[in-house]
């Protein structure tokens, strides 16, 4: 990881000025300057129709009531595209545009996908999920999840509501002024 911040803090940063300079060499300071302020702008334009659209999608798929995880990454692909193109620099506005076209975000979302499924499935492989160690959910096994069943209570003291009647629990009053 400490590898992967020296080249986003530092190398990518020098990378860019170059590029800007070499551009700035071969049309210009001004043109240079307004190719950098037009592709901002293009991209703020760009991220709203697109955030718009990825919005419209997330909630058709939560009305349709199934998972909306495909247009939430769309969603979140849309903000990362937008900061890179606010970003000064040509480089970053590239990867800007990549995850705003929505044919090149659909590439990148699948490969993204593929390589998260990969990662899960090597943990729960691995048992990492199992035993709540690096990474996995350190709440279920002996971290303090009390998993339904006879005999569990809840935080309030009462059983554990399994079969479905659950009914609302007052919380304990906090003092004198009722919490």
């Amino acid at each position: 990881m400490p590898l992967f911040l020296l080249l986003l803090l530092v190398i990518v940063p020098i990378v860019e000025l170059y590029v800007i300079i070499q551009v700035g060499q071969a049309v210009g300071v001004w043109w240079t300057l307004l190719l950098l302020v037009a592709d901002s702008v293009l991209g703020t334009v760009l991220m709203r129709s697109q955030g718009r659209r990825a919005w419209l999608r997330f909630g058709e798929a939560m009305a349709a009531g199934r998972p909306p995880a495909k247009e939430t990454l769309d969603g979140v692909l849309v903000i990362f595209g937008g900061a890179f193109l606010l970003t000064p620099g040509f480089i970053s506005d590239i990867f800007g545009f990549a995850l705003l076209l929505p044919p090149s975000r659909a590439v990148i979302r699948r490969l993204l996908l593929r390589q998260f499924t990969a990662r899960l499935a090597a943990s729960v492989r691995a048992g990492q999920f199992a035993t709540g160690q690096r990474g996995g959910f350190p709440g279920f096994a002996g971290g303090g999840f009390t998993p339904p069943g006879p005999g569990n209570r809840s935080p309030f003291g009462e059983d554990v509501d399994v079969e479905g009647t659950a009914r609302d629990i007052d919380p304990p009053s906090l003092g004198p002024r009722g919490g």
